[in-house]
């Protein structure tokens, strides 16, 4: 029909996270909801289709698409353009293509991510009257378990681990059904057709109570969730949670705990309204939040005031949470060091002498995805860790990579990157690549992915470090290497994120990393873009005492800035300020430490502001020995709390072409004050505020020089959220332009992504 009898024809493409997510059925339903005819389908990893009705009714149909999508959809942009060739008839109706093999191979690039059970299921979970009342395994095409299930793409059931399962004739209806919620519903299952539970002989209901009833008495059972096995026991039960503890081998790293709701989160919680939004998205991420205490266990989260909570992921943790009445620590399941349980075999080994019980069930996991974590900062939301619900949905690239590549990732917190195009997909966090079998999990992930994905590497990228894992893997593909600095990595993380090819000024700041030098740098300011960069600024360097065994003694750190930081001018503490600290120390190890100093290779210098963090967390008696990476920043933090100071005494120098922060008079007002009896509090804030003044200084001279006046963040530092308000509104106040990763890790968790865009863009500026 012409423009004359009141009908336009419109050829529609929907940009975004628009596949796999709930989008058909909500574009069937909005368009026969307007009386538009026409069709939908996927298309090279995009919707697309055609409207025919009214000028009117179209644009509501596309203001509707770009407001108004389901759960995990993400509209990036929706086009309209005049249709070509003979449009349907009047009253036609709207229809769902299917694709063609051709069209969908490109579509099955994007391997869709897990989404937490949406409203709509857990209103049918409790409903008496539905016929999948209290069914654990309840699902839709707004949620359920996508990138965890897929063995090949394109996403079809019978390449997925539900092919165990042949849908029921009252399945198999609503997987047809192009108005319903479960239509191409690929998990799509109910009690008669799905996944059942199993404890021991039990099945179904009897199990669940089963499990249920030893969490009550004190027991910790191992789950079996959607992305891996978890270890659950009652979070209010301080016997069950020091057990945990003990039997882990994890003696003080915070666990997480699943609250039923959002009301039962709001009694262990401040909740803001950022927050909010985290905690019931489709993600469902643990979310770091101030704690109450009500209720909660002493040791679930020792030492801090913050607490991760998320709701329950799935049908089954609704149902567990709901019979338990009771918040739950849910943790992941694997033993010290090592990758999370996905087999039940490896589980039923690895976990025997952790968990009383198994709650498991006959659906294979295909791919390891523990918890993803958030952090709210004001209004944002920043991505401590990448994984379930976030992973590997692809990220842009500033600059399109001429040829497929990996990025190989860090050690700590690793992740790796598949780039092509003008897309990064970065994996799940996996953990720490420090054992032989976190390394297999890492090759297990590199393979599936490359082949679900369809990228094949022609170039790798790494760390400078020779020694570590990923490094060690890199060396050995028969691909082109691309070495990528670790610093220069993070500052192009947080660029890429934002769009910035450079130049650009960055502050990064974090534990160890190998530097040009053959130094460890750590506290870092560069000019950079996202190809070069050079070192403007850097913190003093002080001793590693016994090499990176420094990093779990805090109190070696310490001893390394009191007899061996570099001698930049400033007088050393008086001795008497020092033996208040040395007097509480091990004399032995304490004489070791002092020989240590000044012997390479025992004692390498670094440059490192997260090792600065560990020696005043010592120095104030926070934390002498760390059992997890970050406990003693962590400590620091806490202890500063909201505590209002005067900061340090700061002092920058000129060395050779660099700007340094001499952190000895910082040091020795901080004893110095500690000796006068200032609070604790406020001796730790006064230590941040030291640190974002020196920041502030570094960059305000390198600026001044001629450093660019966008400056980028990065590096685990700045998971302190003191810190990084401090930093930031320093910078700020000097009128730059300051950006701060959210989507992507500020951490190593992100190095990955760093790597691949600094390999991007030198294999396009080679080949322009």
């Amino acid at each position: 029909m012409g423009e004359r009898e009141g009908r336009n024809a419109r050829r529609f493409c929907v940009y975004g996270t628009v596949q796999v997510v709930g989008f058909w059925p909500f574009v069937h339903r909005t368009a026969v909801g307007l009386r538009l005819d026409g069709w939908v389908a996927d298309v090279n990893g995009h919707v697309e289709g055609l409207v025919v009705g009214s000028p009117l009714a179209i644009g509501q149909f596309a203001a509707r698409l770009r407001e108004e999508a389901p759960g995990p959809a993400r509209v990036r942009r929706v086009s309209l353009d005049p249709a070509r060739g003979r449009p349907p008839a009047a009253g036609a109706g709207f229809t769902v293509r299917a694709d063609s093999g051709a069209r969908r191979a490109r579509a099955a690039r994007e391997v869709p991510p897990d989404a937490a059970i949406c409203d709509a299921c857990l209103r049918e979970l409790g409903d008496p009257g539905d016929r999948r009342h209290r069914y654990p395994f309840i699902t839709c095409t707004r949620c359920g378990p996508r990138a965890t299930i897929i063995e090949e793409l394109p996403y079809d059931r019978i390449l997925t681990t539900m092919r165990h399962f042949p849908p029921c004739r009252a399945c198999a209806a609503e997987y047809a059904d192009p108005g319903g919620r479960r239509f191409r519903a690929e998990p799509i299952a109910c009690a008669d057709c799905g996944p059942r539970l199993a404890w021991q002989s039990l099945t179904g209901e009897a199990a669940l109570r089963a499990a249920v009833a030893a969490v009550a008495d004190g027991k910790i059972v191992a789950v079996k969730g959607v992305g891996g096995y978890q270890l659950v026991c009652d979070a209010a039960d301080e016997r069950a949670v020091a057990e945990l503890r003990r039997r882990k081998h994890r003696p003080a790293k915070p666990f997480a705990v699943m609250a039923a709701d959002l009301a039962d989160a709001c009694r262990i919680a401040t909740i803001s309204k950022t927050a909010r939004t985290a905690l019931t998205s489709p993600v469902r991420p643990v979310v770091l939040l101030p704690r109450l205490g009500q209720g909660i266990a002493p040791s679930v989260a020792p030492d801090t005031d913050r607490l991760g909570v998320l709701l329950p992921t799935t049908g089954l943790h609704r149902l567990l949470l709901q019979e338990s009445a009771r918040p739950l620590v849910v943790t992941s399941g694997n033993v010290t060091d090592g990758p999370l349980a996905i087999d039940d075999a490896t589980a039923r080994r690895e976990l025997a002498e952790i968990a009383d019980g198994f709650l498991v069930h006959d659906r294979p996991i295909r791919a390891r995805y523990d918890d993803s974590v958030v952090q709210p900062t004001g209004r944002a939301v920043r991505t401590v860790r990448r994984a379930r619900g976030l992973a590997p949905a692809p990220l842009p690239l500033p600059v399109h990579t001429p040829v497929p590549l990996v990025a190989a990732g860090a050690r700590i917190e690793h992740t790796f990157t598949l780039a092509e195009h003008g897309h990064a997909h970065l994996s799940p966090h996996s953990g720490d690549l420090s054992s032989a079998a976190a390394l297999q999990a890492f090759e297990t992930a590199y393979t599936d992915l490359t082949r679900l994905t369809g990228i094949t590497p022609h170039a790798v990228a790494h760390d400078l470090n020779p020694r570590c894992l990923s490094t060690v893997w890199a060396t050995d593909r028969p691909l082109e290497r691309i070495p990528v600095q670790h610093h220069h990595a993070h500052a192009a993380a947080c660029a890429a994120e934002h769009g910035v090819r450079g130049p650009f000024t960055a502050v990064t700041y974090d534990g160890l990393g190998l530097g040009d030098d053959g130094t460890l740098w750590g506290g870092e300011i560069l000019v950079a873009d996202l190809t070069v960069y050079r070192r403007v600024a850097r913190f003093a360097t002080a001793p590693l005492p016994g090499g990176e065994a420094a990093v779990r003694h805090p109190a070696r750190m310490a001893l390394g800035y009191l007899h061996g930081v570099e001698a930049l001018g400033a007088p050393a503490p008086d001795a008497r300020l020092t033996r208040r600290f040395t007097g509480r120390l091990d004399p032995r190890e304490a004489e070791v430490v002092r020989a240590m100093i000044g012997r390479d290779p025992h004692a390498p210098r670094t440059s490192s502001a997260g090792r600065l963090f560990d020696a005043v967390a010592s120095l104030l008696g926070l934390c002498d020995r760390a059992s997890y990476h970050g406990e003693a920043a962590v400590a620091l933090e806490n202890a500063a709390g909201t505590a209002r100071a005067q900061p340090l005494a700061v002092r920058v120098v000129r060395v050779g072409s660099l700007w340094v922060y001499d952190p000895v008079p910082t040091l020795t007002d901080l004893l110095e004050r500690a000796a006068d009896g200032e609070p604790l509090p406020r001796l730790a804030a006064a230590f941040h505020l030291a640190v974002a003044c020196a920041t502030a200084d570094l960059v305000g001279r390198a600026v001044a020089e001629g450093a660019p006046r966008t400056v980028c963040l990065g590096g685990g530092c700045f998971v302190n959220r003191r810190l990084l308000a401090e930093v930031r509104r320093r910078l700020c106040a000097e009128g730059l332009r300051v950006l701060v990763p959210a989507d992507v890790p500020c951490g190593d968790g992100g190095i990955s992504f760093g790597q691949a865009v600094v390999a991007a863009a030198r294999l396009a500026r080679r080949k322009g």
